[in-house]
């Protein structure tokens, strides 16, 4: 049986040479990543154009429903399907477990879309069949996100919420058509 013992009452003792080298090695690390996240976002474009405006919940859901009755081309599983032109402002809005409406895009043409939520928190999360996508995006209430999208590739392209917003979170799904 062993006893627990009191530790030294200078505890600290000098470093040895193993962690001499380790330690400089992670300040070494800490260094060289610092610097690369400065090249990564300058050099390789990584941040996406985006613009953030303050929006009352009210009103983001009058100009979401607007543009639903002005571009609705059908319905699909309950929820309107919206077909705008190229170079249109697109409203998208996460609400209790759902991302309204389905948008349909054209391939190659550029979109401003609008990304808000009126209850909680929400994460939209573009997913594709094809290929994993690393588009991830906050939806808060009282905050209209706009992000710039030119889909380049055809296909159903899913989104999903990697926010936990309540219980139904795991239903919480969306749909992106692009069209030729």
């Amino acid at each position: 049986m062993s006893t627990l013992a009191s530790p030294e009452r200078i505890w600290w003792k000098p470093l040895g040479k193993e962690e001499k080298i380790w330690l400089g090695i992670a300040i070494f690390w800490a260094v060289v990543m610092f610097f690369m996240m400065i090249v990564w976002g300058a050099a390789a474009r990584q941040d996406t154009p985006t613009e953030t405006y303050r929006i009352s919940t009210t009103q983001y859901t009058q100009l979401t429903n607007a543009f639903v009755q002005k571009y609705q081309v059908r319905t699909e599983g309950g929820l309107p399907v919206v077909s705008p032109p190229g170079g249109s402002d697109v409203y998208l809005m996460g609400r209790t477990f759902q991302w309204y409406p389905i948008l349909e895009l054209k391939k190659g043409q550029t979109y401003r879309v609008h990304l808000s939520s009126v209850d909680v928190q929400h994460g939209f999360s573009l997913q594709s069949a094809k290929a994993p996508l690393n588009m991830n995006f906050q939806a808060l209430p009282e905050y209209d996100y706009v992000i710039t999208l030119t889909p380049a590739e055809s296909g159903d392209f899913y989104i999903v919420c990697n926010e936990f917003c309540g219980l139904g979170h795991h239903t919480m799904t969306g749909k992106i058509i692009v069209k030729e």
